[in-house]
């Protein structure tokens, strides 16, 4: 992938100005230099972020994961460094970088991958505070969004992926029995959590005040041709959010656990089962903290098991009338996100431990996250499609009274950065399944269903746990738990 030139945006933006603008040619002129100084700093910002604009982020991250499909961790690795050729990296490279390397088993390196993502997620979040850095970010949002394409924006990562981060750096400290360390990510994720929550509770009341101001009230279900159905899904509407884990917190409590840490294992539990609940599995981990520890000669074993890949963003063309006058409806297609699902990997609940069949307890899927994520953000998305809608609208009317032959009420102009932002951690495990047993200590083997082979794993810790990743029909086994065989089975690594 390289950055291609960039067009110029001025002539399509005056052009744009000149037809949308209802003031008098006096105030015109007024009105036309404030944009001109609007439209310069929106090249900067262009210039700056171009190449988010150009590329198909959704084709480099197939191509990427094919390779994984197919075992081949260094060619994933090798295109991820192609796409990525500018000195100075973003969050995404980062985020999918860190999630191959845990996939080839190369800890410290995916570690300081995502410690890079980290420090920049919390750059941007001290950011916030600054009313400057605030100012500017919102003008930039509004210019880029409203006037071009989400696109242009600097990538900041969803909610569910900062929190999945810090969760995922924990998981990869537990798959090398670092309880501390997985104790300190774990803290991290807590602190995240909350300061998204009260960010979310401030976007939700603007988002809310402007739509009043501006009279908007269309809603997410009347876009005809939407895939309204995806939003409303069940396991979508049950998440109390878009960000918070039942897995995240079931791990919290387990590590608490595993370092003597009782009274902090609890609170961990409770808010999963909270997240999550009428999940038996979950509500027997506070049930058991009561009971005695595993013998000496025993391990209490949390098998982790993550398969197939977080959803990938598409766009999708959705038809917003304009209401210019009693008499004058102008459609215009204006570009929306839509999930699409991962379903390459199949599903599966259940694993082989020691020849003898075990339930799976699916505690979080990314995908649902990602869907709510993406309805909860729908007013502000909505908010931004309008305001593009109304400049294409009204283009579209200057041009049929100039063309009444060629006249249209639903918009002609081709804009080819009419698209949604298709940009998504696309690595991340889409679905957790975990189960939870008391194993002696000493050699066990795994089965996997739809992956061929045996996996041999070693116990010899009070608390262990096995990181297992699916995908297609490969499993990988992630951290020090794996015993090599001297034949190697068939897709596995």
């Amino acid at each position: 992938m390289r950055c291609v030139k960039q067009p110029s945006t001025l002539p399509a933006l005056i052009h744009i100005m000149r037809h949308v603008s209802p003031f008098a040619p006096k105030e015109e002129a007024t009105v036309m230099r404030h944009c001109l100084l609007l439209t310069a700093l929106l090249s900067v910002i262009v210039q700056l972020n171009g190449c988010a604009a150009f590329r198909d982020y959704d084709q480099e991250m197939q191509q990427t994961t094919d390779q994984l499909m197919m075992g081949n961790v260094d060619g994933a690795l090798y295109l991820i460094e192609w796409n990525n050729p500018w000195e100075s990296k973003d969050l995404l490279y980062y985020f999918e970088k860190g999630a191959v390397l845990s996939v080839g088993n190369l800890l410290p390196e995916s570690q300081m991958a995502w410690r890079s993502a980290d420090q920049m997620i919390v750059q941007r979040e001290d950011a916030v505070s600054s009313a400057p850095m605030k100012f500017l970010g919102q003008l930039g949002r509004e210019l880029g969004v409203m006037l071009v394409n989400d696109k242009l924006q600097r990538y900041n990562g969803y909610d569910y992926e900062k929190v999945m981060l810090t969760t995922q750096m924990a998981l990869n400290q537990l798959s090398v029995d670092d309880f501390e360390g997985a104790r300190t990510d774990i803290k991290k994720t807590h602190e995240r959590e909350a300061l998204i929550a009260r960010e979310r509770e401030r976007q939700y009341e603007e988002v809310e005040e402007q739509a009043k101001a501006q009279g908007i009230k269309v809603q997410y279900k009347d876009l005809r041709g939407y895939p309204v159905t995806l939003l409303d899904a069940p396991s979508v509407i049950e998440l109390k959010n878009g960000y918070q884990s039942a897995f995240s917190h079931y791990l919290a409590g387990f590590t608490y656990e595993a370092l003597g840490e009782r009274d902090l294992a609890a609170p961990g539990y409770r808010q999963a089962i909270e997240l999550r609940p009428n999940v038996p599995f979950l509500e027997q981990a506070l049930r058991d903290l009561d009971k005695p520890p595993a013998k000496a000669d025993e391990s209490d074993v949390l098998i982790v098991v993550q398969s197939g890949l977080a959803p990938a963003r598409a766009s999708v063309k959705v038809l917003i009338p304009v209401q210019l006058n009693e008499n004058l409806v102008i459609e215009a297609p204006i570009s929306f996100p839509v999930m699409v699902p991962d379903t390459v990997t199949p599903f599966f609940d259940s694993i082989k431990v020691d020849a003898r069949k075990r339930p799976l307890n699916l505690i979080n899927s990314v995908t649902d996250m990602a869907t709510r994520t993406l309805r909860d953000d729908m007013p502000d998305i909505i908010g931004s499609a309008r305001f593009r809608a109304n400049l294409d609208a009204v283009a579209q009317a200057d041009y049929n009274s100039q063309n009444p032959t060629k006249a249209s009420l639903v918009v002609t102009r081709k804009d080819p950065l009419e698209e949604a932002d298709t940009r998504t951690w696309r690595t991340l495990p889409d679905k957790t399944l975990v189960a939870r047993l008391r194993l002696k200590k000493g050699n066990h083997t795994i089965n996997v269903p739809n992956s061929t082979g045996t996996l041999t794993v070693r116990i010899d810790r009070d608390h262990q746990v096995i990181n297992l990743r699916a995908f297609g029909d490969r499993l990988f086994i992630i951290g020090t738990a794996y015993v090599a065989s001297t034949e190697p089975a068939p897709g596995l690594k």
